[in-house]
């Protein structure tokens, strides 16, 4: 065999188990066909966020006049900010390459496809090795809608030679939720259409409620409970015809709706691996596929498409095939955030899901007016929510709905991980004032359901 481990895939998972397995003596080579660092640093999570600091710039003007400052907004340089994002993204390609070198992983530019169990071909050479990883991530999907065509995807968002000045944003997850955000904050006009009667399923409801409320305050339009039936384009702009009857005019429409593994052109049926039927590899507990030695993590199988799940995953494969003996590892205690205006973020249970799952939950909530904003006059307010198991005393769902939210419950996390109640909670001294001390002051409870 010419290898320990083969890796398909410069994404955070695949360069992670590719740096670990490396660093623990195994021969090592990654395949890319791109650029390194995959959707996260390339069309994802990185950039997201650069825009995500510049859209605050916009609403962090306005504030700065309650607060004693004479200001004034001034245009926006799009051409300068997409320079500025394009080398930040250089920099963090050039530093997943070097990560990789310094532990003697060698790179392959190319894409690859299976031609049996053990072997790869990239650029019409054959490699072989003893195992093989399928790291090659996800990408957005686009569904059966008349006119679909004319829409863009998050890929593209990051490449806009020019911002439009009224853009329609499809979907009701949190990509399409934070682009509304964004493209709002950037002062363009927005509207966000979703089918479901409200976004970001599979949050906790009252925080989805308190978001929609805060997005709508900034100007967002948010269509809820509509189908897009046609898409139609014109000499000067496009048409976003919607099942209530209604229609949006606009300069760009964005879809956001659902990404699918990258399992195309693989060539998975040469090496006998199964997928679902949305294109997901399907694994075991150790990310084996039926194929003894072929291995998948990250967004091309069926787990929650983080970064920080593909890197745990990464982690943990390395030290199973070429180390000791790892922990498990748990999807039922992801903190996540939104990066929406506000963010929204969370870790551990909902409350529907306590519910669901548990003999009895009690809940403390808080919701009130960021101090700073009594001097700005923005209406907004930040909502606070602990989940606690009946019993137990054990805070088992922490969320937020606010900024500084993300930073918060990241925090939190570690004692939500750690199975601390909410006496632990009560006897943790606060920061005062901070927001982040109303987790630690919250005494009364929420009344019961039909009380």
């Amino acid at each position: 065999m010419d290898l320990d481990l083969l890796v398909i895939g410069g994404g955070s998972g695949g360069v992670r188990c590719a740096r670990i397995a490396a660093s623990l003596g195994a021969r090592v080579a990654l395949v890319e066909e791109k650029e390194m660092g995959g959707t996260c640093v390339n069309l994802g999570c990185v950039p997201k966020k650069l825009w995500v600091h510049a859209s605050r710039v916009s609403r962090l003007i306005d504030d700065a006049q309650g607060l004693g400052w004479n200001t004034q907004q001034v245009p926006l340089d799009w051409s300068r900010l997409l320079a500025n994002k394009n080398r930040e993204i250089h920099r963090l390609n050039k530093i997943y390459e070097g990560l990789l070198e310094r532990v003697g992983v060698q790179i392959i530019p190319g894409r690859a496809r299976f031609i049996g169990p053990n072997s790869v071909e990239v650029n019409g050479r054959t490699w072989q090795a003893k195992n093989i990883l399928i790291a090659t991530g996800s990408r957005p999907h686009r569904p059966n809608v008349p006119g679909i065509e004319h829409t863009i995807t998050s890929d593209e968002a990051f490449h806009l030679p020019s911002l439009p000045p009224r853009i329609v944003l499809l979907g009701g997850g949190y990509i399409a939720t934070e682009f509304a955000g964004i493209f709002q904050g950037l002062n363009a006009q927005v509207s966000q259409v979703y089918r479901g009667e409200l976004f970001l399923r599979g949050f906790d409801v009252d925080c989805r409620n308190v978001l929609a409320d805060e997005m709508r305050k900034l100007g967002i339009d948010l269509r809820f409970g509509v189908d897009i039936t046609q898409i139609e384009r014109s000499e000067d702009e496009y048409t976003v015809r919607l099942s209530d009857g209604t229609a949006l005019a606009c300069d760009l429409v964005m879809g956001a709706l659902g990404r699918r593994p990258n399992t195309d052109g693989l060539g998975l049926d040469s090496a006998g691996v199964d997928c679902s039927p949305t294109g997901a590899v399907v694994v075991n507990d150790q990310f084996e596929t039926k194929q003894v030695g072929i291995y998948a993590i990250g967004d091309v199988i069926d787990t929650p498409q983080l970064t920080p799940v593909a890197l745990a995953q990464g982690t943990k494969l390395a030290h199973h095939l070429f180390g000791d003996a790892d922990a498990g590892l748990s999807f039922t205690e992801i903190p996540t955030a939104v990066f929406s205006p506000p963010p929204l973020s969370s870790v551990g249970m909902t409350e529907a899901e306590a519910r669901d799952q548990l003999a009895g939950v009690t809940i403390y909530e808080s919701r009130f007016t960021p101090m700073h904003h009594h001097l700005t006059g923005r209406q907004t307010k930040t909502y606070m929510k602990l989940v606690v198991e009946d019993g137990t005393d054990r805070v088992v769902g922490c969320h937020m709905v606010g900024a500084g939210s993300p930073e918060i419950i990241q925090s939190l996390a570690v004692a939500v991980t750690c199975g601390a109640t909410k006496a632990h909670f009560d006897h943790t001294l606060g920061i005062h004032p901070t927001a982040a001390e109303e987790f630690v002051t919250m005494r009364t409870p929420r009344a019961p359901l039909g009380a």
